[in-house]
């Protein structure tokens, strides 16, 4: 598998918020759905299945009426949180600054 592959699912938005969400542990599939403002069905359900295809999620099924299905990181997943981590709380503190540029250059732009 190349870097950009990797980087590509670890870096996609949507697996950097499975990622966080799943930190403190494991979670049910609507748990998560609830925790991750603005994703579908369909985009957790194909973040989740990429994630566990990559060794980064594991997902077990427990027997019951309904089938109860439970995510949560691997050992690999988890040696991702604290990078993943720095990178959004990098975002948090810079938000200002990249909205400024942005502004600027918009404003060039026109």
């Amino acid at each position: 598998m190349a870097v950009n592959d990797i980087l590509a699912r670890v870096g996609d938005k949507w697996s950097v918020r499975v990622v966080l969400a799943l930190t403190d542990g494991s979670q049910r599939f609507n748990q998560l759905r609830r925790d991750i403002p603005g994703v579908s069905q369909r985009m957790l359900t194909r973040t989740l299945r990429g994630l566990e295809r990559d060794g980064l999620v594991s997902r077990t099924v427990t027997p019951s009426v309904p089938p109860r299905v439970d995510y949560a990181l691997t050992a690999l997943g988890r040696s991702l949180c604290d990078p993943v981590a720095r990178l959004g709380n990098w975002a948090i503190e810079n938000i200002g600054k990249v909205e400024a540029a942005r502004a600027v250059f918009d404003g060039e732009q026109d």
